[in-house]
């Protein structure tokens, strides 16, 4: 369980890059790809056959539910995080199929930008440190195809919080361990 813990760390800060760079290219589509990678890397994990490691935790089961149990009932846990999964899946899918794998080919045989003297002009032009015009590498505005994209990346962010929301509140223990924190109490 606690090598769960440094991949959740790695996939929760990677996602989060990837939001913060949505505008940022190759930067970004490389976040996304990295996204991609450690999917990978968790369904490795759970063809290790270890419970704590597969992937029937995201799944929902609902028996014992009632009202008495229904703030810490497993399956309300488990709906947000396959939620948070489907569209975390969504975004990254939708992502790689708009990118075509632009991103590997221009890596191999342009050099890149420095993304840190790029502006963007008043008329939504990306500009070089001596006014160059600059081509975006990566844009979101690729149709229904990137508004899906827009969408699930804005969903994960909701369903993130309130997946941090439900464990401060209710999981409390959980939450501290997630976080790397000691024990309440120690």
């Amino acid at each position: 369980m606690h090598n769960i813990r440094v991949y959740h760390a790695i996939l929760a800060l990677l996602v989060l890059l990837a939001y913060l760079t949505s505008e940022w290219g190759h930067i970004h589509a490389w976040l996304g790809y990295s996204v991609g990678l450690m999917f990978v890397i968790r369904l490795g994990l759970a063809a290790s056959g270890l419970p704590q490691l597969g992937l029937e935790r995201f799944y929902p089961h609902f028996t014992g539910l009632n009202l008495n149990r229904i703030t810490t009932h497993p399956a309300i846990s488990r709906s947000i995080l396959f939620a948070i999964a489907i569209s975390l899946v969504t975004v990254t899918a939708t992502g790689m199929v708009m990118d075509a794998g632009r991103t590997f080919s221009d890596a191999a045989s342009t050099p890149q930008p420095d993304l840190s003297a790029i502006t963007r002009a008043e008329d939504g032009e990306h500009r070089g440190p001596h006014g160059e015009e600059v081509e975006e590498a990566h844009r979101e505005d690729d149709g229904p195809l990137g508004e899906v994209h827009e969408f699930f990346g804005n969903l994960v962010l909701w369903l993130v919080g309130g997946h941090v929301a439900y464990l401060l509140i209710f999981k409390r223990s959980l939450a501290r361990f997630m976080l790397f924190l000691p024990p309440a109490g120690k």
